[in-house]
């Protein structure tokens, strides 16, 4: 079972890949994970992708397309994968495509997590995280116990800058222009299936099971 999580930052797709993989025993792949495997074990990808993200430059398409295709051809990964946050550009689900293709493999369901922009600069700008320990919160869906100090180490809670609206506005702009046509991509594909991410997350992932079946 050969899966792709998409849906805005914010969205929940991550922790619903995490629940797939849990479910199906099946790796949950993500890129940030890959670049950072790679770079400490010091591979030739990994050196590469570190001359990149040394320079605050994003790492070009093709090179987190082999990235990705070499993970996946990982033993752990012989039964299936999820991928979360690739591909977010159509270049990169075209260079995917192609390299699964040459391994006689195809993605089997890109499952789109789908939450109006507003629940979702709702929901960030509710989150809050402890400056000392990293504990996030949320003021509505997971509060502290008492309001603005972390339960963990007692120190104060913020809002980061990149939860603030004006910042998730642009983080969804950004999304919207680059990451939304790959749903009409896997959809003329034939494997784009799409879930009500405004639901709780039992509920979304009651409804992505019942799309893989079991």
């Amino acid at each position: 079972m050969r899966i792709i999580m998409l849906g805005a930052p914010g969205a929940g797709k991550g922790t619903q890949a995490k629940k797939i993989a849990a479910r199906y025993g099946i790796p949950h792949i993500s890129t940030g994970d890959i670049f950072r495997a790679n770079i400490k074990n010091g591979t030739e990808l990994g050196k590469k992708a570190k001359t990149y993200m040394d320079q605050g430059l994003l790492v070009p398409d093709e090179l987190t397309c082999d990235l990705v295709v070499d993970r996946i051809q990982q033993p752990d990964a012989e039964k299936g994968y999820v991928l979360d946050g690739f591909p977010r550009t159509i270049p990169q689900a075209e260079c995917l495509t192609e390299a699964l293709e040459k391994l006689g493999s195809k993605i089997d369901y890109a499952i789109d997590v789908d939450v109006p922009d507003s629940n979702i600069v709702n929901r960030m700008s509710g989150r809050r995280a402890c400056v000392k320990c990293g504990a996030t919160y949320h003021i509505v869906y997971a509060a502290p116990k008492q309001e603005g100090i972390c339960d963990a180490c007692g120190e104060k809670l913020i809002l980061r800058d990149d939860d603030k609206p004006e910042t998730v506005q642009k983080r969804l702009d950004v999304y919207h222009s680059q990451t939304q046509p790959l749903i009409d991509y896997y959809t003329k594909q034939g494997v784009l299936k799409s879930v009500d991410g405004t639901k709780d997350l039992d509920e979304v992932f009651a409804q992505i099971t019942q799309i893989l079946g079991a």
